[in-house]
């Protein structure tokens, strides 16, 4: 049942023994569904969860982290460490090995020189990387020889393993995407929608938003693999049609994110065709709270950059009402079960970086309006909405993507929030346009056009360094990065900048830790966002569908080489 594969805990898996085809292609069509539906397949121009899996069908990086959070090389020989002098004494380089034989779907040898022009494009000051703090403290990266890449650090790096590592980081090719270099990088509409690849399958259509129609690539470096001659890839809907697709009717194989209730999940569970797999990672839903003054009689330049401050949102007395008010146990009752854990925490895995010095499990609406009056935050008018100290009423545009669980969340911060004065105006997009990532949409998470917003994400691997970094200022989305970067809500503070710049020389689980907690604390205290639920992956496959291991560190498709069908 549900409950019994969650508690199998973070590195939770579902398996069936069986023969594994041996043949490529020998399984037909597998099918897949993710209610949040892909809008590019280039993972360097979207931060969003749905693109960057869905792109991990086609491309690769050097090494992956498996289900229990360990590194595997997957276009790389081994991973490079000191001992094996892969990386060099002093920590300042890494030296990757390419393993031999490895081609392109196009047919043409994968080389160090793709992997090189991969870190020049993402690194391109005008490109807008959504995934450059990858490469944060990178001074150089060579290609030594067709076989081996080298990349320098600025400083002693003692966890190198932000390039290429991981579902978020992988390579593309130099041949289709070198005339796509800067500005002209979201302009590549043919690259971007089918990026040639190392992976097992190839795109031969891509419909923005909607469907993925894949085949088995040819030149993939397993002859035996993939065991499924197809594939589709169906985007949209909800989390409700994506379970029943899979669990009740048997329509789809696998499932993504079901963002349900958990009497939900066991009620399709009995329809017999699939079977749910949990597991906790770092996922957290949060609220995102805007730095910056999104109102739209500013240019989008002012309102994106801290020449025009938020009202209000900046004082510690209103986001730390806003979070005292909010009934964070009674969110995982509703929302997720033995699926959430009420958490303050920004990261709250690994374990060892999970702070302890933060705490908001208790509602507390009385001290949320005593702290308020205190500040000067009173209701003149008696309308219920308090305002600033200038006359400025506390309304605020609260958005999110559709989906059930998110909208039940809204209606009671909402209703929570009025009771300590602030009013909020409730608004949900579609995900495949909210987490789309492009540029020319104001609707999306990036340009957070609203006050606050709510949603959910994660990092690859048990190291969150890069995932802090995408915290440090220069890492905010505006008009001249193309709206991309993770700094969603545009906070900044030079101290968070100057600690995360040590925790990036800092050697040793301990200390990297100590300082994970601290800029951990300090962006949910100096209000960044405010934490809500620590949250298990869940998702579904079909039980005619064999080799699916869940991972709660990369893309959730990263064995996907490995399913087959029952027989």
């Amino acid at each position: 049942m549900f409950t019994k594969t969650l508690l199998m805990g973070a590195a939770a898996s579902f398996a069936i023994a069986s023969s594994v085809a041996a043949e490529r292609g020998s399984d037909g069509n597998v099918s897949i569904i993710y209610w949040q539906a892909p809008s590019i397949l280039n993972p360097f121009l979207s931060g969003g969860t749905k693109d960057v899996e869905s792109a991990s069908l086609i491309v690769e990086p050097l090494a992956r982290y498996d289900q229990n959070g360990e590194m595997v090389p997957f276009l790389a020989v081994e991973i490079p460490t000191v001992e094996n002098g892969g990386v060099s004494a002093d920590l300042t380089s890494i030296t990757w090995k390419i393993a031999p034989g490895i081609k392109w779907s196009d047919g043409t040898a994968f080389t160090a020189a793709d992997v090189k022009f991969t870190a020049d494009y993402c690194m391109h000051p005008e490109g807008g990387c959504a995934q450059l703090t990858k490469f944060d403290g990178v001074s150089s990266v060579e290609a030594l020889d067709d076989m081996t890449v080298k990349v320098t650090f600025e400083n002693p790096m003692p966890f190198p393993y932000g390039p290429f590592v991981g579902g978020e980081s992988p390579i593309i090719q130099k041949a289709q995407f070198e005339n796509c270099m800067g500005a002209k990088a979201p302009e590549c509409t043919a690259e971007n929608f089918g990026p040639i690849g190392t992976g097992p399958f190839v795109v031969t259509d891509f419909r923005p938003n909607d469907v993925i129609q894949m085949v088995a690539n040819d030149n993939y470096r397993d002859p035996a693999k993939p065991a499924f001659a197809s594939l589709t890839f169906k985007g949209g809907g909800d989390a409700t049609a994506a379970g029943r697709a899979v669990m009740e009717t048997g329509e789809f194989d696998y499932a993504w994110n079901l963002q349900l209730a958990p009497d939900v999940i066991a009620r399709m569970e009995q329809g017999g065709k699939g079977t749910p797999v949990a597991g906790f990672g770092p996922l957290v839903e949060r609220i995102m709270l805007n730095q910056t003054n999104p109102s739209p009689d500013l240019d989008a330049n002012t309102r994106s950059t801290a020449a025009a401050p938020h009202p209000f949102l900046k004082d510690p007395a209103v986001y730390k009402a806003m979070s005292l008010a909010i009934d964070r146990p009674l969110l995982v009752e509703i929302g997720y079960g033995k699926a959430g854990k009420v958490t303050c925490n920004w990261i709250p895995a690994p374990a060892a970086f999970n702070s302890e010095a933060l705490s908001c499990d208790t509602q507390d609406i009385a001290g949320a309006n005593a702290m308020l009056d205190a500040a000067g935050y009173k209701d003149t008018n008696g309308d219920g909405v308090r305002e600033t100290p200038d006359g400025m009423p506390l309304k605020l545009l609260y958005q999110t993507s559709t989906n059930a669980v998110r909208q039940d969340f809204q209606a009671l911060i909402k209703q929570w929030w009025s009771e300590i004065g602030i009013d909020a105006e409730l608004r949900n997009l579609s995900a495949s346009v909210f987490f789309g990532g492009d540029p020319g949409s104001p609707d999306t998470y990036q340009k957070f056009y609203a006050d606050v917003e709510m949603y959910a994400n994660t990092f690859n691997g048990t190291d969150p360094q890069a995932y802090l970094g995408n915290m440090v200022c220069d890492k905010a989305p505006r008009p001249d990065t193309q709206w991309q970067g993770e700094n969603i809500s545009r906070w900044c503070d030079p101290a968070y900048d100057e600690l995360y710049a040590k925790l990036a020389t800092t050697a040793g689980i301990e200390a990297r830790a100590e300082i994970g907690r601290k800029l951990n604390d300090m962006a949910v205290t100096g209000g960044a966002m405010i934490p809500l639920v620590h949250r298990g992956r869940l998702s579904a496959h079909a039980n005619s569908l064999g080799g699916v291991v869940l991972n709660v560190w990369d893309s959730e498709l990263w064995n996907v080489a490995d399913w087959y069908r029952i027989k």
